[in-house]
């Protein structure tokens, strides 16, 4: 797990500070594929929060719910998905409901020199193909088996199209952003990841999905129960909604919950 601690930036931001909140300490376990949202986020939230600071934990949105569950300190846990931290509230870990705060979409991705020769989809399924997909549990593993699924019911996709691409699953990571590391590489032919994730680097690129087939990615955060500055936590939550909070968010390509 990753771990940054942010400065206190000195630009104007959200004016969302009080007496419960100014000079509060939190710590916020987060999805892999925010970590530079976030950061940035955590800076502007600091500006508007003289004396804060912000501690962030990123790694796979089900091992942090691990985490928690074993006892982990922390004060807000954002996931990128609803159903993790729905989970830590029906189990008396998290604060609930869920707040949706931002939104994504996937990508199918492969190395920028596209050694495979992948050009759609359907070339997911063609033998000898390496994929590189997350391990059960994690977030992206179920969107992207939902986006492999709505695939084959598309037009001219081959009979058993989603199988085969499952046989050709070559390793397996503990999250998203390890998945795209491994494809920019050249350690696997294709990967699924979020756009967000694509956007961000240089060494990958996409290959087209078609334009009727979508895959809803809902990022939401709760309350740890456990925390000792929750009201802080809630001002975190407040400022990721507000105007501030979502364009920073969609500098990096994220878009409304």
């Amino acid at each position: 797990m990753v771990v940054a601690t942010l400065s206190t930036a000195c630009s104007p931001g959200f004016n969302g500070s009080s007496s419960t909140t100014q000079g509060r300490p939190i710590t916020v376990l987060a999805a892999s594929s925010l970590q530079t949202a976030f950061t940035a986020a955590g800076n502007e939230y600091e500006a508007a929060h003289p004396g804060s600071t912000v501690t962030f934990g990123f790694d796979a949105s089900s091992a942090l719910r691990t985490k928690l569950e074993e006892g982990a300190a922390a004060d807000l846990f954002a996931s990128a998905d609803v159903a993790n931290a729905q989970r830590l509230v029906e189990e008396g870990f998290a604060i609930g409901p869920p707040r949706p705060f931002s939104g994504n979409g996937l990508a199918i991705v492969v190395p920028f020199d596209n050694p495979a020769h992948i050009e759609t989809p359907a070339d997911l399924a063609r033998p000898g193909v390496r994929l590189v997909a997350a391990g059960d549990g994690v977030p992206i593993t179920s969107y992207a088996t939902q986006l492999i699924e709505a695939l084959a019911r598309q037009p001219g996709y081959p009979p058993g199209y989603a199988a085969q691409v499952a046989a050709n699953v070559a390793s397996r990571e503990d999250n998203v952003a390890a998945v795209a590391a491994k494809v920019a590489l050249g350690e696997g032919d294709a990967g699924i990841v979020y756009g967000t994730d694509a956007q961000a680097s240089s060494r990958l690129k996409r290959i087209p999905i078609p334009a009727g087939v979508k895959v809803s990615v809902t990022y939401a955060a709760v309350v740890v129960k456990s925390s000792t500055q929750p009201d802080a936590a809630r001002a975190f939550l407040r400022f990721l909604a507000s105007s501030p909070g979502q364009a920073t968010l969609a500098r990096y390509g994220f878009v409304a919950p």
